[in-house]
């Protein structure tokens, strides 16, 4: 009777042994790895609410399995979980994931290459006098060097940011800037500040026009209704210019180009 035991145990245990190989095996054989955008369908793919990126994925990806999130960050971190497959975000950001977390890695493809979207800045339609102060500044950092100077210390290739000192001004007249702060390097909490490229260049903004500024930090799909609601002056955000939300903003100059990649677990 022992004997007999000691034989159906062996021979269960077998069979669990190569049960779980086999659905190992499966499991393995059934995960496709993401090499181009050509991989993305049929995928469970997060992008930050109310981006290009989402929009991208939402009108090109057959069968996706879209999520929204409020920031890359929360994205990449349901993707580290295995909650979804990839991530479609903007380059500079997702550089900044990925240098934080080493079991994540961007996959690049030729057509986000050749499709780069431009930043700029929004304003309330009907607002020339704020826009031309804009794009004023803009003309004037590109010319003396200044605009160079801030993707320099932004964009360092050492990796080392310097934040950039510009002088302040106390006036009665403020100047109230929308953003998201969870885009780094345009935008990002440092302590207690909000900084980032784009928070530089709208205190030059703001020392142009004699103005105190103020950031306001919002949800990114907050914003162009916050500027319609006259909540918020202007929104400087890594907003990338689109037919779409030119109906509801004015842009600025271009100040910036970027691409969209994507983000998956190594």
């Amino acid at each position: 009777m022992k004997k007999i035991i000691a034989i159906l145990l062996v021979a269960g245990l077998c069979f669990s042994t190569v049960t779980a190989a086999k659905k190992s095996k499966k499991s393995k054989k059934a995960e496709v790895k993401i090499t181009s955008i050509a991989d993305l369908d049929g995928k469970k793919i997060g992008c930050q609410s109310g981006t290009t990126g989402e929009a991208w994925v939402s009108e090109n990806v057959k069968d996706v399995k879209l999520s929204s999130f409020k920031s890359a960050i929360d994205a990449a971190l349901d993707l580290k979980a295995g909650a979804i497959d990839a991530v479609v975000i903007d380059e500079l950001p997702a550089m900044e994931i990925v240098k934080r977390n080493s079991d994540l890695v961007i996959v690049r493809d030729p057509y986000f290459a050749e499709n780069k979207e431009e930043y700029a800045i929004a304003v309330k339609k009907g607002n020339p006098d704020l826009l031309a102060q804009i794009n004023s500044t803009i003309a004037v950092m590109k010319e003396n060097g200044e605009y160079e100077d801030l993707v320099n210390a932004f964009m360092p290739t050492d990796g080392k940011i310097v934040i950039p000192t510009v002088e302040a001004v106390t006036s009665d007249s403020v100047l109230k800037l929308g953003t998201n702060a969870a885009f780094p390097p345009f935008e990002y909490v440092n302590g207690r500040d909000v900084v980032g490229f784009d928070i530089t260049m709208g205190q030059k903004i703001a020392l142009k026009g004699g103005q105190t500024l103020e950031v306001v930090d919002m949800a990114f799909d907050s914003l162009i209704p916050a500027l319609q609601a006259e909540t918020i002056d202007f929104i400087a955000a890594g907003m990338s210019v689109t037919e779409e939300r030119k109906k509801n903003v004015d842009f600025s100059d271009p100040y910036f180009a970027s691409e969209q990649v994507i983000i998956v677990r190594k």
